[in-house]
């Protein structure tokens, strides 16, 4: 990861962008700033008359006004102070809020083969803390540089005023400072991007225990996973220990510097006390020295606020610039009229060494069922998933109705394709937003319609509130083949001319399997239909059926005439049936 400025600058003019339509927000928070950081300076400059003029030469006047200038400066501060902090703390947040925005958007467009190799827990993990860590590299940083810069930069001027000479002193102390915060700023970049990733893992192992909750239980896998989590933790506390160290020392030294210079001041105040400094300059200068303390203090602790927001930044934004799938096509169909066609067909997948897929030849014409079937590893579920364009050709052509399917729009070729698979997804939600899921109209007639069709009608009106019954996280409060035929029902209100279904009854009892089955001849009915099967049996009136070997087509042709043909086919079904 690289530390130079110029990245920082990056980095920054980059998060400013979001800010576009809030800089009139941004300037009178600015404006507030300043005018809080110098009642710190103005209130130093009273001391000088308030000792000489009102203790030193009991001027009456000097006793009245000054506290009454006190009592106003500090109103002043505790505005601008308000005005600030609200303002900041509003622009932060809708930073934030557009940073996690345009990230869920980001995942949404991100091709399906970037998550094979991503877990849900890292990329979680970016959207929750990461982009939360922004605000540290925004505007935490943004208020204490400014703030406190203008009030170092104010009490300054007020020492200069008072003395010049002694001022100088303080500026022997700027450069040993700056190299040392230059030095600590590299160290925490480092360990706060290592704490990141054990962030990330530390997420995805909870999600990791929720969801294999049983399979822990049953293989009493316990100590293996707390070792595991316990391992991550303790990286974290030893990660968060160091970086609270380095920045320790750097506050530590920073003070112990400044102490020596003002002991130095103090000294040579006292000698010239006989040339004119009264003690009302040196009330105001040591005064403005002490108030200098902490202002150098949080701009030397900001740092390790400055590294963690840079890391959460950077490692937002190189997120935001991942290839979103590809999506040049400006064509639409309204309809689906002939034939779907693999010409030549290759795809490997980004980490393979060989073709997972070889020339695929074939034809699927309109209302027709062509199975897919073979050995686990085969290919065919990848050729499947080529057809919605969850991946894209490595070489060759996919055409619907003689157009190239990347010459179609994403939106409109998803919009002829619904798709039944053994990896069922339901939302935490009710029976009828799970089934009329990305169809706005929420017609409860149809609703009600597709989960007849589906088989599904009887056991949804058992259920506690029908259908506006809570299924639960993936549909936990049903049984599969209840959670099967609500993807079945939500596939049969869109409604569309092709039809994927994979191995979608691989996972059921046999009575489950039987009103699934229905249920999925219904769905196929006048619809071009891609099934990938495991059981023989439930494809043996296709029209078409597919024997995959090894990311190859070996033979194709309808049920009777591949058992006669004694090839591939011949010896799967005879395994199956022996």
């Amino acid at each position: 990861m690289s530390h130079n400025p110029s990245t920082n600058f990056t980095v920054y003019k980059r998060l400013f962008r979001y800010l576009a339509g809030y800089w009139k927000w941004f300037s009178i928070a600015v404006v507030a700033m300043v005018v809080a950081s110098l009642t710190t300076p103005l209130f130093a400059l009273l001391t000088k008359p308030l000792i000489d003029k009102g203790f030193v030469e009991q001027d009456s006047y000097y006793t009245l006004m000054i506290p009454v200038a006190i009592v106003i400066l500090f109103l002043i501060r505790g505005i601008a102070n308000y005005i600030n902090d609200y303002l900041t703390t509003y622009l932060s947040s809708h930073l934030v809020q557009k940073v996690r925005l345009e990230m869920y958007d980001k995942i949404m467009h991100l091709p399906v083969i970037y998550f094979k190799g991503s877990s849900s827990g890292k990329i979680a993990s970016k959207v929750l803390n990461d982009a939360n860590q922004i605000t540290d590299a925004g505007f935490n940083v943004i208020t204490v540089l400014a703030k406190d810069g203008v009030m170092v930069a104010g009490l300054l001027a007020v020492l200069f005023y008072l003395d010049w000479q002694l001022t100088l002193i303080t500026f022997a102390t700027l450069p040993v400072v700056s190299v040392l915060v230059k030095t600590v700023s590299r160290r925490l970049r480092k360990l706060t991007s290592l704490n990141q990733s054990y962030m990330g893992s530390m997420t995805q192992s909870l999600s990791e225990t929720v969801d294999g909750i049983k399979e822990i239980k049953i293989y009493n896998a316990y100590e293996q996973e707390k070792g595991f989590f316990n391992r991550l933790t303790d990286a974290i506390r030893v990660n968060l220990v160091k970086q609270r160290s380095a920045n320790s020392i750097s506050t530590s030294t920073t003070q112990f510097i400044i102490a020596v210079a003002l002991a130095m001041i103090i000294y040579f105040a006292g000698m010239r006390a006989q040339q004119g400094f009264t003690p009302g300059s040196f009330m105001a200068f040591l005064s403005s020295m002490i108030a200098m303390f902490d202002p150098i203090k949080r701009m030397t602790d900001i740092s390790q606020s400055l590294q963690r927001g840079m890391a959460g930044a950077e490692s937002v934004f190189n997120f935001l610039d991942l290839e979103v799938e590809e999506d040049k096509g400006a064509l639409e169909i309204n309809q689906f009229k002939h034939e779907i066609q693999f010409k030549n067909v290759s795809f490997r997948y980004p980490d393979s060494e060989l073709d997972n897929l070889k020339n695929i030849q074939l034809i699927i014409p309109k209302g027709k069922v062509v199975a897919l079937v073979g050995s686990s590893g085969s290919g065919k579920s990848t050729l499947a998933n080529l057809i919605p364009r969850f991946y894209d050709v490595s070489e060759g052509n996919i055409l619907l109705d003689n157009i190239d399917i990347k010459d179609l729009t994403l939106h409109n070729l998803r919009k002829h394709i619904a798709m039944v698979s053994q990896d069922v997804f339901l939302f935490d939600d009710t029976v009828a937003n799970n089934v009329a899921y990305g169809d706005n109209s929420k017609d409860i007639e149809n609703i009600e319609k597709a989960l007849k069709a589906a088989n599904a009608w009887e056991f949804v009106t058992q259920l506690p509130e029908g259908i506006n019954t809570k299924i639960g996280e993936n549909g936990s409060k049903l049984s599969g083949g209840q959670r099967q035929r609500l993807m079945i029902a939500r596939a049969i209100l869109k409604n569309t001319p092709i039809l994927i279904l994979d191995e979608a009854t691989s996972a059921l009892d046999v009575e489950s399997e039987k009103e699934v089955q229905n249920a999925l001849e219904r769905l196929m009915q006048d619809r071009t239909t891609v099934v990938i099967a495991h059981r023989l049996s439930t494809i043996e009136s296709a029209d078409l059926i597919v024997v995959m070997h090894e990311g190859r087509i070996v033979e194709q042709g309808k049920h009777h005439e591949l058992l006669k043909s004694g090839g591939r086919y011949q010896a799967l079904y005879n395994m199956q049936f022996s």
